[in-house]
């Protein structure tokens, strides 16, 4: 499957996709030491920090640097007259096409994390599901969803 023809997403979409993954990394290791309080009071034994001090270390290699990257990587979209296309996956690859006949209405969304880097995320809503682009820059996600809408309204009169 190639995705040469597909456009990238933008690669500040995996700075706050990792920001956002070291905050829930932050989450665990305050769980981790609430948890090594607790059994301080009852069997304390320097094991559990060993253990706890890997698990933390692996989250942040996986779940931090190397998955954000994966997704990154395989993340692709390509919008056409008829259809768009969107590829995305971490360990299995899904490749979808929207007719745009059926596209209802298209949304561009900024939480305060992609609103820090100028970058939102398109959703492209159909009768039976929607479907999200992440992390293209504003500019281009506005034009994006005004192209959008634009064939998709030529597609329905067509119909």
């Amino acid at each position: 499957m190639s995705t040469e023809q597909l456009q990238k997403i933008n690669r500040k979409g995996l700075t706050v996709w990792r920001i956002h993954s070291g905050l829930s990394t932050l989450f665990l290791v305050m769980g981790t030491i609430a948890l090594f309080f607790i059994l301080k009071k009852n069997e304390f034994n320097i094991n559990y920090v060993w253990i706890g001090i890997g698990l933390v270390v692996l989250h942040l290699l996986l779940f931090v640097i190397i998955f954000p990257y994966i997704r990154w990587k395989r993340w692709g979209y390509e919008v056409r007259e008829a259809e768009i296309e969107i590829q995305r996956g971490l360990f299995i690859v899904k490749r979808t096409l929207i007719p745009m006949a059926r596209v209802q209405h298209v949304d561009t969304t900024q939480g305060p994390l992609l609103r820090m880097y100028g970058v939102a995320d398109l959703t492209i809503s159909t009768a039976a599901t929607v479907h999200i682009i992440p992390a293209i820059a504003l500019n281009e996600a506005d034009e994006l969803r005004r192209r959008i809408s634009t064939l998709a309204r030529m597609a329905k009169d067509d119909v």
